[in-house]
């Protein structure tokens, strides 16, 4: 047995024991009692489970014992076939280990956070006029991100409160290069907008601005708010009462936001409050971000039916969950029982992370110990919902089983649909449905390569199919995942063509299409010889109509990108000298169509590849009465 933390575990493939519980139970009771990590294996010898404790032996021994368990660990230990287990000298040492084997195999039982591209991040970019954007993915490019956020909503609003408060562009324009190049819009008008496009505002003005976005995004309403009123009285005191009655406003606005803002403890406070919700058929983590002593932020993490919640699972999700964030509080509070040790290890190493000191705790009575019970609170409230949610689609996918004859309940469904624009874009969309609830995150699109000059439904979705199935060989991945059930966007053809294919390549996967009425409403399931009614099955046709329309949603929203990206970038081709590869790089570097029309020959020509002949060509073409 492996008992050195460095080596890792072996490999999935290896080949597996196949322990019986008395077995597993006899290797439990022959582990040390120090700390370290276990992980659990199932028949296959993949790793279902991964866990940490400060006395290995007391903790795996627990799991193969006759005795009470929740349904979700019962249900784990009943998968277990063999474990092996890491000794570790440190609580640090073991949660870090835990830490990098629940991301390096990500186990079916571990809660975990999803892809870090889900979330969004405020990006500042790093420009001499720099920009406030949304986005999913931080890069090493010098701009400064902020979050993650618990979603876009939250960003945009985020956002647009920034730019109404301290009267940031909120137009697409970059400068300096569009300075004196774009007539003032009606922000600046109406007094909402610095006006920048003027040549008004200098790179250092402009700076400031910024540098108050960016503390406010810190959550550092307070001092900015004192900044902003000792700028105003500078101003006022040297008689630029222009410029002050301009602080004043941006004063008022922050005292509005702060007005808005959950007021929780005391100014200048900066915490984080964990709540977490246990259930057997659902979990929560909730986390409320504390800035200024006021709420500004919270994410709910939920949890299905198979993933433990425990709070001894607790403490590797979170180092995973401020691995990716940019701002870790000095203190962080819990509303669930964790020993002092592993608060201790907890603290360590997100005061690694942070590059300075930061405390985790459990607070035992007080106004702290209250608010930990709000968040408690709200992970509860929050899980209920979902499960009630869950459950009313339960009853769907169960009834859904039923009507279609499955042997397996349909945990995942994928859906496909076709779209096109005459002959051309041809695009298959795929969406995913799992235990009733869309997951964005493993959409995927097809471009149809193999079907020229036609509208052939039935060899695009042939093709589509043939190119998805192709990657259950994969090791990893959500398309690795074989799919319980494949809904098609139309009739018995659609049907037949992909049964035909599922056998060529030695697979038997329910394959159903979703037949349509004469006003474009799921009516029917179809296989390729019969139909099955769902008229009188109302769960199992709103279910149904969610996922129609959502796979037609996807498949015309990615064929429409497709098309406008070739209508922008053929129009330019059209320009002598001009070929795609130019005009894409005039497109990404000038940000659009309209950019590329207001742009004079000296910006055309800045544009890396693109020479002096060629800027005089397009601002030409675009311009020809000069």
């Amino acid at each position: 047995m492996n008992e050195n933390p460095l080596n890792g575990v072996a490999a999935d493939k290896a080949s597996p024991a196949h322990l019986t519980r008395e077995q597993l139970l006899e290797k439990a009771n022959a582990l040390p009692l120090c700390s370290g990590v276990y992980v659990m294996r199932d028949r296959g010898g993949k790793v279902i489970y991964v866990g940490k404790s400060r006395k290995l032996k007391n903790r795996v021994s627990q799991y193969f014992q006759n005795g009470e368990k929740n349904i979700k660990t019962a249900r784990m230990v009943s998968q277990v076939a063999d474990f092996d287990y890491f000794l570790c000298e440190t609580e640090i040492e073991a949660l870090t280990l835990e830490n990098s084997l629940i991301k390096q195999y990500s186990p079916k039982y571990n809660i975990r956070l999803k892809d870090a591209k889900s979330y969004p991040y405020i990006k500042i970019t790093a420009e001499p006029y720099p920009r406030l954007v949304m986005t999913r993915t931080r890069a090493a490019d010098k701009g400064k991100y902020f979050g993650p956020y618990s979603g876009t909503a939250t960003v945009f609003s985020v956002l647009d409160t920034l730019k109404k408060t301290l009267g940031l562009p909120a137009c697409k324009h970059h400068f300096p290069r569009d300075i004196g190049k774009v007539r003032p819009c009606i922000y600046h008008q109406m007094g909402r907008c610095c006006g920048v496009c003027t040549g008004c505002v200098s790179e250092e003005e402009y700076g400031a601005l910024i540098d108050l976005a960016a503390d406010i995004l810190r959550g550092h309403t307070a001092a900015v708010r004192r900044k902003t009123e000792e700028q105003m009285l500078a101003a006022a005191e040297e008689e630029r009462y222009e410029a002050a009655a301009g602080y004043r406003d941006t004063l008022r606005a922050l005292e509005r936001l702060s007005e808005k803002q959950n007021v929780v403890a005391a100014p200048d406070t900066e915490q984080d409050v964990v709540g977490l919700y246990n259930g057997d058929l659902c979990g929560c983590v909730s986390v409320f971000y504390i800035r200024d002593g006021a709420v500004t932020d919270k994410t709910d993490y939920l949890f299905g039916r198979e993933q433990l919640t425990e709070t001894e699972n607790v403490s590797a999700f979170l180092c995973e969950h401020y691995r990716m964030r940019t701002d870790i509080p000095r203190e962080i509070l819990l509303g669930f029982e964790m020993d002092d040790d592993e608060c201790a290890a907890l603290s360590e190493y997100l005061s690694s992370l942070a590059g300075r000191r930061v405390t985790v705790r459990v607070p035992e009575r007080g106004r702290l110990h209250t608010l930990c019970g709000t968040v408690n609170d709200n992970a509860r409230e929050r899980a209920e919902k979902h499960l009630a949610a869950m459950e009313k689609d339960d009853g769907a996918l169960v009834r859904l089983a039923q009507l279609c004859g499955l042997e397996v309940y349909p945990e995942r469904i994928e859906a496909y649909d076709i779209s096109n624009l005459g002959t051309e874009h041809l695009t298959a969309g795929m969406i995913v449905c799992r235990e009733g609830q869309f997951h964005r995150a493993d959409y995927r699109t097809f471009h149809i390569k193999t079907v020229q000059g036609t509208t052939d439904d039935y060899a695009s979705m042939r093709e589509a199919l043939s190119r998805r199935l192709a990657h259950l060989r994969d090791e990893d991945g959500s398309f690795s995942q074989l799919p319980d059930l494949i809904l098609l966007d139309g009739g018995r053809g659609h049907v037949g063509v992909i049964r035909e294919l599922m056998g060529e390549l030695g697979l038997d996967i329910p394959v159903f299409g979703m037949v349509k009425d004469d006003y474009h409403k799921t009516r029917a399931l179809c296989t390729d010889t019969e139909e099955i009614s769902i008229a009188r099955e109302q769960q199992v046709f709103m279910l149904l109509y969610r996922i129609q329309e959502e796979v037609h949603r996807y498949t015309v929203s990615r064929m429409e990108n497709a098309k406008r990206k070739t209508v922008r970038t053929s129009s330019l081709e059209k320009i002598k000298g001009i070929g795609a590869t130019k005009a894409k790089k005039l497109l990404a570097a000038l940000g659009g169509l309209a950019a590329i029309k207001q742009a004079d020959e000296a910006t055309l020509a800045a544009v890396k590849g693109i020479s002096k002949s060629d800027a005089a060509a397009v601002y030409a073409y675009f311009h020809p009465e000069d």
